[in-house]
């Protein structure tokens, strides 16, 4: 992979990302967001899991001094607690076409997160290429004819939208922080744990228990949580440390916000949507952008 490690590391991420998200709006259409979060952390640590005692014969994590387990479950407890709460109760508020015009706000935020936090240098290239990326990416989020972004959706709903972005950007330079060397899978484990107990917390506060009893009545709804699960908090998380890891996280979260792009063609495909000129434009200057980070 020469010197793009990181950039194919976030592709990889995008792909896997796009397939959890079919995964998990099917689920979440029979079982709710809420359940669907905490049983999709629950089996990713389940997997986690298993591969660490294949890999060193013990449960947990190995090898990650204190200041590792740290900052890495504050990135958990962030990114996967405090920011996927916020990104989908603006799903409730405001929608979440618009949600996810907010989280195009990620990319931006990690970079500068990581230039304060990290001290990361960023070029001019690497500037032009998220510009064009996220101008791609925001047409596409757009491209419902009619349903141009105003100042009418609730205000609760925008700040709920801004904090899931401000979650994901803070979540992945703490995850870069509190790394280093250290492995992606091993470091993902330990934000899965916090995410998990941290879920765990939250249901047991909102006494929302009951939310997971029609999971377990519906075997396709839990194959659904299964699969996204090994998909997303398992795989496509440890991928996206990986990029991290190897790129800066402003590059890196640019290109994991590719994923309403890909989510066209199944969309097409799978849900017989129709595909407008303005979601060919949108992809097409995405990709373009993403390119950029390549040359």
């Amino acid at each position: 992979m020469g010197n793009h490690t990181g950039e194919f590391a976030a592709l990889a991420t995008t792909v896997l990302w796009t397939f959890t998200a079919l995964s998990f709006e099917q689920a979440a259409k029979r079982i709710g967001s809420l359940a669907v979060n905490i049983l999709r952390l629950s089996l990713a640590l389940v997997f986690y899991c298993i591969l660490s005692i294949f890999r060193n014969g013990h449960i947990f994590p190995e090898g990650i001094d204190m200041h590792g387990w740290v900052w890495l479950s504050v990135s958990g407890i962030i990114g996967f607690v405090l920011g996927d709460f916020c990104l989908f109760s603006a799903y409730a508020l405001i929608g979440s076409r618009i949600a996810n015009l907010f989280m195009a706000l990620a990319p931006p935020l990690a970079t500068l997160f990581g230039w304060i936090i990290l001290g990361e240098k960023f070029s001019l290239r690497g500037l032009l290429g998220m510009a064009i990326t996220l101008t791609g990416i925001i047409i596409v989020v757009l491209r419902r004819p009619g349903n141009k972004f105003n100042f009418h959706y609730s205000g609760k709903g925008m700040l709920f939208g801004l904090g899931a972005a401000a979650g994901q950007a803070i979540g992945l330079v703490f995850s870069k922080y509190g790394m280093r060397d250290a492995d992606p899978f091993t470091s993902s484990q330990i934000r899965v744990i916090a995410g998990t107990i941290g879920f765990i917390v939250l249901f047991a506060i909102m006494n929302k228990w009951s939310l997971l009893k029609p999971a377990f009545n519906r075997p396709s709804t839990l194959g659904f949580v299964t699969a996204g699960s090994f998909l997303g908090p398992f795989l496509g998380v440890s991928f996206s440390l990986m990029a991290i890891k190897h790129t800066t996280t402003g590059i890196a979260s640019t290109i994991m916000a590719l994923v309403p792009v890909l989510l066209i063609p199944p969309a097409i495909i799978l849900l017989k949507e129709k595909v407008t000129l303005r979601d060919i434009l949108g992809s097409v200057i995405a990709v373009c952008g993403v390119a950029i980070f390549f040359i």
